[in-house]
C-alpha cells in the first residue's frame, strides 16, 4: 500500500549577500534538495552594503518571516541583522563563517573580510571572461574553423544539455564548444582526423526513453504537436544509435547524461581533462 503524499511544506528564505548571491543560492538550493516535498520561497538582496539598504531587507524579513542566510562582510551591518533577527526568533545562518574559521585555524591566520573578495579582477577573473566568450562563440557547431583551440569539444544528438554544460565548464575556466549530430550532417573533417593531439572530445549518451521524453517536453512548451521524426519513438532510437556509433568509432569519452544533471556532467567531463593532462 503506497502511502498518500504529503502536502508541500512552503516557507520563506531570505538571502542577504553583500555580494552577487551566488554562495547564497547555491548552498540554499544543495541543502533544500536532502528534503522530500518543501518549496522555498526565495527572498534575494543583492550587494546590501549599507544601513539603507539593511532596513529595506529588514522590512521584507519581518513582512515575510521564514529563515535568514547570509554573507556579510562588514561587522556593524553583521550585528544589526543577527539583532534584528533575535529579537523576532528568525533563525539566521552566516554560511561561509564555518569554513573561514576553519581556514583560519588551520593556516594561523586571520581572513580579512574583503566584500565580494571572490570576484576580483584578477588574472583568475580574465581567464574566466576568455573561457566564457570562447564557449559562447562556439555553441552549437558555430565557428568551427577556431574550434581545434577548445579545450573540449562536446558532441550529442539535440537536447542533451550540450550548451549549459559548455557554460558551466567554461565558469571553470574551461574552453568548452560543442556540436550537435544531426542526421545526413557530417561533421568537420579535422574532428576525426585529429586522434589524441587535440581537444578532448566527449560524447553525450542518453537513453531513447528519456530523450523522447525530453523532446515531448519540449514540443509542449513551443505548443507544436507535430515536429516530423524529432520525438518519434524509433527515429530517435536509430538516431542515438548513429551517434553511439560515432562515439565508439573514434574511441572517444562518453557520459551518459540520461540521469544526470549539468553540473554532474560537468564534473566528469573535469575528470576526463585531469586525467587526460592534468588540467586544473
Amino acid at each position: 500500500m503506497t502511502r498518500p503524499m504529503r502536502p508541500a511544506i512552503y516557507f520563506n528564505v531570505h538571502l542577504v549577500s553583500d555580494s552577487t548571491g551566488e554562495t547564497l543560492n547555491a548552498v540554499q538550493r544543495a541543502a533544500c534538495a536532502q528534503f522530500e516535498n518543501i518549496q522555498p520561497l526565495e527572498h534575494n538582496y543583492y550587494l546590501v552594503r549599507s544601513e539603507r539598504q539593511l532596513e529595506r531587507v529588514t522590512r521584507e524579513i519581518e513582512a515575510a518571516p521564514g529563515v535568514v542566510w547570509y554573507t556579510i562582510s562588514d561587522s556593524a551591518l553583521r550585528a544589526r541583522l543577527e539583532a534584528f533577527c533575535r529579537e523576532r526568533s528568525i533563525p539566521t545562518l552566516p554560511v561561509l563563517d564555518p569554513s573561514i574559521a576553519m581556514l583560519s585555524r588551520h593556516l594561523g591566520v586571520s581572513a580579512n573580510n574583503r566584500v565580494a573578495g571572490q570576484h576580483a579582477m584578477d588574472e583568475d577573473y580574465f581567464e574566466r571572461m576568455e573561457a566564457i566568450n570562447f564557449t559562447l562563440a562556439h555553441d552549437d557547431g558555430q565557428n568551427v574553423d577556431s574550434l581545434i583551440g577548445a579545450d573540449v569539444i562536446l558532441l550529442g544528438v539535440s537536447r542533451t544539455s550540450k550548451t549549459p554544460t559548455c557554460v558551466y565548464l567554461a565558469n571553470r575556466k574551461v574552453r568548452a564548444g560543442n556540436i550537435p549530430l544531426v542526421p545526413g550532417v557530417a561533421l568537420p573533417d579535422f574532428l576525426e582526423a585529429m586522434g589524441d593531439k587535440g581537444p578532448l572530445v566527449v560524447g553525450l549518451k542518453i537513453s531513447a526513453e528519456r530523450l523522447v521524453q525530453i523532446r515531448r517536453q519540449r514540443l509542449i512548451s513551443l505548443n507544436q504537436e507535430d515536429a516530423g521524426d524529432y520525438a518519434d519513438e524509433e527515429a530517435v532510437r536509430d538516431e542515438i544509435t548513429q551517434a553511439n556509433r560515432l562515439f565508439q568509432r573514434n574511441q572517444w569519452k562518453t557520459i551518459d547524461v540520461s540521469r544526470r544533471s549539468v553540473e554532474e556532467t560537468a564534473a566528469g567531463i573535469l575528470n576526463l581533462l585531469i586525467e587526460r593532462r592534468g588540467f586544473a
